[in-house]
C-alpha cells in the first residue's frame, strides 16, 4: 500500500487518488474497531486508508 510519503500535502488537493477524502461517519462495535486498528498497524496505514483500499476493491472480488 502507497502512503504517499514524501509528496507534499496541499489542502484539497488529492494525493493518493483522483479525489479528495471527505469525512464520513460509521458505528462500530469496540471490537471492530480494534480489529480495524490492528490490521491498519499492520500494514502502515490509517484505519482511513485501510477501509478506503477494501472499499476499493470490494467491486473487483
Amino acid at each position: 500500500m502507497s502512503t504517499g510519503k514524501g509528496k507534499k500535502r496541499i489542502r484539497n488537493v488529492p494525493i493518493l487518488y483522483d479525489e479528495v477524502k471527505k469525512r464520513h461517519g460509521i458505528l462500530l462495535t469496540d471490537t471492530a474497531w480494534a480489529s480495524l486498528v490492528s490490521a491498519a498497524k499492520k500494514n502502515n496505514v490509517s484505519v482511513s486508508e485501510l477501509i478506503e483500499v477494501w472499499a476499493r476493491n470490494c467491486d473487483a472480488e
